[in-house]
């Protein structure tokens, strides 16, 4: 490991280049058996979790079966989505052995030798599957304690040779499943919005498709870092499974922050900020965080970010939603530019729909 050096001669760059050239991830160094995490993962005291008040009340987000009746389950997720943005369902059509055998098949990868791992590892996303620790490395202002496993699904296909062959199958039948469960829930978001059900469909919504598998091995030093930093998801819908190790997950309730269980068989689904902006604030993509992980078992988390294949497209709030008495929120804009700005700059709080608002106040 590189020498302790003194705050005057610290280099943050020289660092982190060493360390992602190094190819070998945050597990690699777990593995080599670090108690003290590099300095490039310290984060600054407003950024790190204060300890929890003694007589907080327990906040917790809902649980939603969508065996109910449907107008019953239209309702609990429009008003999830119209409050924290934030939900779990369960009694869903992917079956369990599916979840399973996908967290699972990630586990395996995560936990193979760092040689094996080091010839996936490289920041091109669009090359079958990336290997890396955080996508904004270099753009952000410390890193987070996690490895990071995606694959672009969709519209391309991914070369399947590039990508771990214990994941393949399971993502394969995985993403199968997605596309069944994402068309029923962007269905019950648009009836949830009074417009017609195939709205996001017709928009290519359930089409660009990418998967992150996310890695959170235990942290030697919790306090000084997290696991990923608290922000908004950039598209339409997230749909995330994970392990049982809970507790890490949390979602910003207000000024507060609410724990999202593992709950066995459930999907946690999170509205992003592009439907937030489509549905001209109807619905909400709230902030969230995962906490770094002090436990000897790692959290292994999957994240399919559901986004419109069309890059090319004008997006803003649906012209149903816009009346006299709801004018525009949000401006018109060019997917393909939204996106770029989002790649550009850390994982920041709700930047991006902040910088698509009119200003409806001027005369």
């Amino acid at each position: 490991m590189a020498p302790v050096t003194t705050e005057h001669d610290y280099d943050r760059l020289k660092e982190v280049k060493q360390f992602d050239e190094s190819k070998i991830g945050v597990k690699g160094l777990v593995d080599f058996g670090v108690t003290a995490i590099p300095r490039f993962f310290h984060h600054p005291p407003e950024n790190l979790p204060g300890p929890k008040p003694k007589n907080r009340r327990q906040l917790t987000i809902p649980v939603i079966d969508l065996s109910g009746e449907r107008s019953t389950v239209v309702e609990e997720i429009r008003r999830s989505s119209s409050t924290i943005g934030f939900f779990q369902i369960v009694n869903h059509s992917i079956p369990p052995t599916v979840i399973d055998s996908v967290v699972s098949s990630m586990k395996n990868f995560f936990e193979q030798s760092t040689e094996y791992k080091m010839q996936f590892y490289h920041r091109e996303a669009g090359k079958g599957a990336a290997y890396s620790t955080n996508f904004d490395l270099y753009q952000s202002k410390a890193a987070s304690w996690r490895d990071t496993l995606q694959v672009r699904m969709s519209p391309v296909v991914p070369d399947w040779e590039a990508v771990p062959e214990m994941c393949r199958a399971a993502l394969a039948e995985w993403d199968k499943a997605v596309v069944g469960l994402g068309e029923e829930l962007m269905s019950i978001l648009c009836e949830g919005l009074g417009i017609k059900s195939e709205k996001l469909k017709e928009l290519s919504c359930l089409e660009g498709r990418v998967n992150a598998s996310h890695y959170y091995p235990r942290c030697p030093q919790p306090e000084l870092t997290v696991g990923l930093t608290s922000h908004t998801d950039p598209g339409v819908l997230t749909m995330v499974v994970q392990n049982e190790v809970g507790g890490l997950l949390q979602v910003k309730c207000g000024d507060e922050w609410a724990d999202v269980e593992a709950v066995p068989g459930a999907i946690v689904i999170n509205i992003g900020d592009l439907l937030q902006m489509m549905s001209n604030d109807e619905y909400k993509s709230a902030q969230h965080r995962v906490l770094a992980n002090p436990v000897e078992g790692a959290r292994v988390s999957i994240a399919v970010f559901l986004n419109p294949s069309n890059r090319d497209g004008l997006f803003g709030p649906f012209p149903e939603l816009i009346s006299t008495t709801k004018p525009a929120v949000y401006r018109q804009f060019k997917y393909e530019d939204y996106m770029r700005r989002f790649f550009t700059k850390e994982l920041d709080g709700k930047t991006l729909t902040n910088f698509y608002k009119i200003d409806n106040t001027k005369a």
